[in-house]
């Protein structure tokens, strides 16, 4: 099976790289808490690159070209809610919310703002004050009024593989930073990458993470990932997928960089503290795995190698 990007892809990930890049990394995020002007520059470069002209909804190859931007966001740190400005509905940003106790990320943006659950129920949204919690520094929570009609079913499953393609960023950044670090420290006498243990911890982070990308890849170029009801199965296995390997990759991160790991000012925590809104919500890993249990049970999953698995 050939998984490599079509060229002009790969050239706009690259130029979409270099550009976030541009912008200074997990340590411009850090600052992003405190300075707001960082975030005004991080939309400039989005315009940029022409984030906000790709036509997500219509064209393939646009979709595609959202993916990677959302990855090099990922990697990036971008402290901007580019996947919620993508879907935008109307002018009006689009986030993804569990009623029961909704949060936004950067919802003290200015602009509009519309929310979703993920049966596509709308709400209105009236965000509050940022509560600077050192997970999600940028979240913040909302009210929620009801709202008339529903929102698509492909704009809630774009929305989720969108994010998925955001984490899958932050942790190819994160595993790139831990490999180095694991090549350059010193520990009685040798390299930490020396010792088999650090190897096998970097092997099994680094098979996640390929799993993640080849995942992330089959779903965003399967035409049925984009049309109920398959949509909804292929963009949950994704998104589940992402919050599970983000544990483990972060874990292994985090452990093997020592304190530094844990340190606020660390790439590592950095990209931990600003990802973890995407790995969180709308739900968790398990209520995310509880819905899919009707798609099992009506043939609606299918896997890889099989075609539809029936209960």
């Amino acid at each position: 099976m050939k998984t490599a990007l079509p060229q002009d892809i790969g050239d706009f990930a690259a130029v979409a790289a270099k550009r976030l890049g541009r912008l200074g990394g997990p340590p411009a995020a850090l600052r992003a808490e405190t300075d707001q002007s960082v975030r005004d520059a991080a939309r400039v470069a989005l315009t940029e690159v022409g984030a906000f002209d790709l036509d997500v909804r219509s064209s393939s190859d646009d979709l595609l070209a959202a993916a990677v931007l959302c990855r090099a966001a990922g990697a990036a740190a971008l402290p901007y809610p580019v996947v919620e400005e993508l879907l935008a509905l109307d002018g009006a940003r689009l986030a993804l919310v569990n009623p029961e106790a909704p949060r936004i990320d950067h919802g003290d943006l200015p602009g509009a703002w519309i929310a979703a659950d993920l049966d596509g129920n709308p709400y209105r949204l009236r965000p509050g004050a940022r509560t600077n919690a050192k997970l999600g520094p940028f979240l913040v929570p909302a009210l929620l009024d009801a709202s008339d009609g529903a929102v698509p079913a492909t704009d809630v499953n774009l929305h989720l593989v969108l994010g998925s393609w955001r984490i899958l960023g932050a942790l190819q950044q994160a595993l790139h930073i831990v490999t180095e670090h694991v090549r350059a420290r010193v520990q009685f006498g040798k390299p930490l990458a020396d010792f088999q243990a650090v190897r096998f911890a970097v092997a099994d982070a680094s098979v996640a993470v390929r799993g993640l990308e080849e995942l992330a890849k089959y779903t965003v170029s399967r035409a049925e990932s984009l049309s109920p009801p398959a949509c909804s199965a292929d963009a949950l296995v994704l998104r589940l997928k992402a919050a599970d390997t983000a544990r483990q990759v972060l874990r292994t991160a985090h452990q093997l960089l020592g304190a530094l790991g844990f340190c606020d000012e660390s790439d590592i925590s950095v990209l931990d503290r600003h990802t973890q809104p995407l790995i969180r919500l709308p739900l968790g890993a398990e209520a995310l795995a509880l819905r899919l249990i009707p798609d099992v049970r009506d043939g609606h999953l299918e896997t890889l190698f099989t075609g539809a698995v029936t209960a």
